[in-house]
């Protein structure tokens, strides 16, 4: 297996794997809107299936919101990983820039990724990218809302660049009863403590699964590759810390 490490100091690396699934967010440059009409969300999936082609990735899941993007892909080869995002970055904001007469960058320059362990965590990730709407109060069913692999994962609208992984496929023997078994994922909120540990690798650039996964990626590279709590040290009882401004849990 072929690992990618993208240093990113005085971050943690990025680390990237053949054929390991990667959930990906792409953000506005500072937080600003990336998306602006109906024609805008059309032409960034138009080269997303592009780039997901030229790069041999497999795409599980996606949502896109008002100023940010969620992907969870596999690919073959690691290394084309940071390929895919350039080149479906830099068509995006040369249409972006053209439509709108701007210029300058649209993206923040980093994109965050975490390694998922399929068998732990993997439609769990799924379930957290596609109620992103929901979360967000922009719908109150993920299959109002027309920016997501929703409905190709759990009511069978055709979408060309959703590749269903072998966990998806696993839910039923025919396509009709694995939309049936993942519809049925929804009908209960998804566990806060999954949203936390997803949220939590994905900020700090971590692989997200149990213990032996995360000792895999520690033998793979010789870095510690577990998720860590951000903000205040727990406090002992009796004891108390001194807190530093500014450090809080990113919400995704």
């Amino acid at each position: 297996m072929y690992a990618s490490i993208l240093p990113t100091m005085p971050r943690r690396p990025r680390i990237h794997l053949d054929g390991v699934p990667l959930h990906i967010v792409q953000r506005g440059h500072n937080r600003q809107p990336c998306f602006f009409a109906e024609a805008d969300y059309s032409s960034y999936l138009h080269w997303l299936g592009q780039a997901l082609d030229e790069n041999q990735c497999k795409l599980h899941a996606y949502v896109l919101m008002t100023n940010h993007v969620h992907l969870l892909l596999t690919p073959k080869r690691a290394h084309d990983v940071p390929r895919l995002i350039i080149s479906l970055g830099r068509r995006y904001v040369q249409y972006v820039n053209r439509t709108y007469q701007r210029t300058g960058t649209l993206w923040d320059s980093r994109y965050k990724s975490s390694l998922v362990h399929a068998a732990s965590y993997l439609l769990a990730c799924q379930r957290y990218i596609e109620l992103n709407p929901v979360r967000a109060a922009m719908v109150e069913d993920p299959g109002y809302y027309r920016w997501s692999s929703y409905r190709a994962n759990a009511l069978g609208q055709a979408d060309a660049r959703v590749s269903p992984h072998a966990l998806y496929l696993a839910l039923g023997t025919s396509a009709v009863r694995r939309q049936s078994a993942y519809r049925a994922l929804f009908r209960s909120q998804l566990d806060k403590a999954a949203i936390d540990d997803i949220r939590l690798a994905l900020n700090q650039n971590q692989p997200l699964g149990n213990e032996r996964f995360l000792a895999k990626i520690e033998a793979l590279t010789g870095v510690r590759r577990e998720a860590r709590p951000r903000g205040r040290p727990r406090v002992e009882e009796g004891k108390t810390a001194n807190a530093l401004p500014g450090q809080g849990k990113l919400a995704i």
